[in-house]
Formats: structure tokens, C-alpha cells, sequence
């Protein structure tokens, strides 16, 4: 039995080195909006502080640099390598 096995030198990556740029900032994106969320510790457990956890911080710019994050990703996983032939 003989194997036809040939080396292709011309193989073609599945992602560019410019959709990987983009995934890293999007990661770094998603990152800054889930620690923009975190925190809101009191040093007294018995009292609870509604400016620290309904900030606007916590409730509007966070969830929305997360999805921006994502969408980011999203476009980094679609966008097509550029041909270098």
C-alpha cells in the first residue's frame, strides 16, 4: 500500500494576522466592561450603597462595551484574510 502524501507550501491560514489583532482587542474590550461591572464592596456589610452598585458605570457603559466586545469578535471571526498570492 502506498501513501500519496504531498507537502503543500502554499497552505493557507484559516486567520490573518490582522483578524487576530482584532480578536485581542476585543478581548481586551470584553475584559474592561466585565471589571467596569465588578466591585461595589462595602466595608460594612450592614450597609448597602444604591450609588455604588446602580451606577451608571456598572449598569449602562459596562453591559455595553461587553457587547460591543462581542460584535467585535464576531467581525474578527468573519472578516476574510486578505490573499497574498
Amino acid at each position: 500500500m502506498s501513501k500519496n502524501i504531498t507537502n503543500s507550501s502554499n497552505q493557507q491560514f484559516l486567520f490573518d494576522k490582522t483578524n487576530y489583532i482584532i480578536m485581542f482587542i476585543g478581548l481586551g474590550i470584553i475584559i474592561l466592561g466585565f471589571l467596569l461591572m465588578s466591585g461595589g464592596k462595602s466595608p460594612d456589610p450592614n450597609v448597602f450603597d444604591e450609588k455604588e452598585i446602580y451606577s451608571t458605570t456598572r449598569i449602562t457603559i459596562a453591559p455595553i462595551l461587553v457587547l460591543l466586545g462581542l460584535a467585535l469578535e464576531g467581525y474578527a471571526i468573519m472578516k476574510k484574510p486578505t490573499a497574498n498570492s
